[in-house]
């Protein structure tokens, strides 16, 4: 009997949530920082083996929301509850069961749908520790199973797919079995260009930054891929650091950007980035919706 389904994961930002999703099916499909609010949109992965599929959606950290922008990512993960076969619900190596995570438990108990607590980053607790934690959890009387897994080491990962079978149906298969995921080329493209901004400046400013691939093409004669790319960022002030002393940073960020692509695409890779600003887009509806943060 074949089975399939499909399985949200949430959680707070900066859980594991995507390196979870990306160990699953052995490909960087979301981007991953260690900043928090790093996704955006709900992306999804698929998992294929013998004797199931399963659908994967990772969805943006449930936080409170401080603009347009986070109010789309938070409705994009608890929209996310919704029509599901199992939920993950991903919590870290925190030693108690935060505000956040409390949140998102009380929303948990109005769903039918099953949950099944995901304890990440293992690696970080002692067993005692890690025994007092999942202790804690289950007193919730909301979870069907606890898994503890590393999803940074593949720790216990193939436990949680096992567990994960055990609450699928017999189904059929929604996808062929060489896809991974059913995000565009463009919107990998542009998000690996984001995740080396998140990687290459601090504070405020890479949370003001969207990419938009305005040209993406192969070259018939030649194994290479010509892409154009606008980094857009709030402010002038933020424009100068995005380029850095002499466009050094810019560099950087395209040099690491287009290595990944490389892998990602199978060809040599021509990246051309530019830096724009546009005053205050995370508050402004038109601005989102352009850069492909809408409801679909």
């Amino acid at each position: 009997m074949f089975k399939s389904g499909f399985v949200s994961i949430v959680g707070r930002p900066n859980v594991g949530k995507s390196t979870l999703m990306n160990n699953v099916v052995g490909e960087k499909i979301a981007i991953m920082s260690d900043k928090p609010q790093t996704t955006r949109n709900t992306i999804q992965a698929v998992y294929t083996d013998e004797e199931c599929q399963i659908v994967f959606l990772d969805t943006p950290g449930i936080h409170k929301p401080k603009n347009k922008l986070g109010e789309f990512m938070v409705k994009s993960a608890t929209d996310a509850f919704k029509n599901v076969d199992l939920v993950l619900f991903v919590v870290d190596d925190s030693k108690k069961i935060g505000p956040g995570d409390r949140k998102i438990i009380e929303d948990l108990r109005g769903i039918k749908t099953p949950v099944i607590l995901v304890l990440n980053k293992i690696d970080k607790l002692e067993e005692s520790e890690l025994f007092e934690l999942m202790q804690l959890y289950s007193n919730e009387d909301l979870f069907k199973a606890i898994v503890p897994i590393s999803a940074l080491k593949g720790r216990n990962v193939n436990e949680l797919l096992k567990v994960i079978g055990n609450y699928l149906q017999e189904g059929p298969k929604y996808f062929p079995d060489y896809m991974i995921t059913d995000q565009p080329e463009r919107v990998l493209v542009s998000e690996l260009i984001r995740e080396k901004v998140l990687h290459y400046l601090n504070d405020e400013v890479p949370h003001g930054v969207a990419v938009e691939v305005e040209r993406m093409k192969s070259r018939q004669d030649k194994d290479i891929v010509d892409i154009s790319a606008v980094i857009y960022c709030e402010r002038d002030s933020h424009k100068g650091i995005i380029i850095g002393k002499n466009g050094r940073k810019l560099k950087g960020i395209g040099k690491s950007a287009r290595e990944d692509m490389e892998l990602l695409l199978g060809s040599k890779i021509n990246l051309q980035l530019w830096v724009k600003v546009k005053e205050n887009w995370r508050n402004l509806q038109n601005y989102i919706t352009d850069f492909g943060y809408n409801d679909k």
